[in-house]
């Protein structure tokens, strides 16, 4: 991705830790809407090319949203069926081995001072109805490129970004509980617990 190469000034950690082949569900804090350029560029210079489950609304964003839909993304329709269908498509791609991308807070943070928020249940719930490796990468400095609802990319001075990948999580506990709602709460707020860990180090 030559432009991201020019308008950030990239530190990536623990990209050993990038399975680079097999099914697996990659899931990430969010704070601007260039984050999925910068989660993809980190994780397709390493051996993965992601497809992202996101907001329809995203890839209506100039530069950001052709880029998605021309890396054959899957968005997703509020309050439609459109869920339903992303979650299949979701699953069929990890059943052929690929690596899928999710944010679980579903928006961008609202939290003042950009922590991750609670997160909605779709990442654990495909993680173990696929038996895929839920995988949380940690980012930060992105906002510096590209500011929380803004549209308008801060080039100059290149923004430092930097990315972390962590361990797939735990969520044998939750085995066979998908479709207890209370079960998916409580392992949605251990995966962004450990997720909020990792930014914080980064921070």
């Amino acid at each position: 991705m030559p432009i991201m190469r020019a308008i950030t000034k990239r530190t990536w950690l623990d990209t050993e830790k990038i399975p680079k082949q097999g099914a697996a569900i990659f899931y990430s804090n969010h704070v601007s809407y260039i984050d999925a350029l910068v989660l993809a560029h980190y994780l397709f210079e390493n051996g993965r090319a992601p497809r992202f489950i996101g907001k329809e609304s995203v890839f209506k964003i100039p530069i950001v949203g052709w880029v998605l839909y021309k890396a054959e993304q899957i968005p997703v329709k509020r309050q439609s069926d459109s869920a339903t269908i992303a979650l299949a498509e979701a699953i069929a791609a990890l059943k052929m081995g690929h690596a899928i991308a999710i944010y679980p807070e579903g928006t961008l943070t609202r939290e003042p001072n950009l922590w991750p928020m609670t997160g909605k249940t779709g990442a654990v719930r495909l993680a173990l109805t696929s038996g895929a490796p839920l995988i949380p990468i940690a980012q930060w400095g992105d906002h510096e490129l590209l500011a929380p609802y803004s549209k308008v990319i801060r080039v100059f001075p290149r923004k430092k970004v930097t990315l972390d990948c962590g361990e797939p999580i735990d969520l044998s506990k939750w085995n066979g509980k998908e479709d207890d709602p209370i079960a998916m709460e409580e392992a949605t707020q251990f995966a962004m617990r450990v997720l909020a860990q990792m930014v914080g180090k980064l921070r």
